[in-house]
């Protein structure tokens, strides 16, 4: 599966738009008490366990948004978009969205 945050593909042209496909993680409340739990992880401002559950979060929400495009027929996902938002009592949970749209690309 191709893809982009592009609108195009190069050396591909899109034959077929399938429509819009998302996908969606959200970390609940205890990666933040784990987080705290663990700053002593945090070098130069940075905090390993955090960023590793993010990646994590990121690799979910694109998974499922590849399962959906390929339920369609798609072959490439076009004009990809990330969102991180905070959720929830307090901001308590952190939700990692995507979005983009289905195509068939020859």
């Amino acid at each position: 599966m191709i893809m982009t945050t592009t609108n195009t593909i190069d050396h591909k042209t899109i034959k077929t738009y399938k429509g819009i496909v998302t996908g969606e993680a959200i970390l609940g409340a205890n990666i933040f008490r784990d987080f705290f739990a663990g700053i002593r992880d945090i070098v130069g401002g940075r905090s390993g366990a955090y960023e590793k559950e993010l990646q994590s979060a990121r690799k979910l929400a694109f998974e499922e948004m590849e399962m959906k495009a390929n339920s369609v027929g798609a072959n490439a996902i076009v004009a990809i978009d990330i969102d991180y938002e905070t959720i929830g009592a307090n901001g308590s949970m952190l939700m990692v969205s995507v979005s983009g749209t289905a195509v068939l690309a020859e």
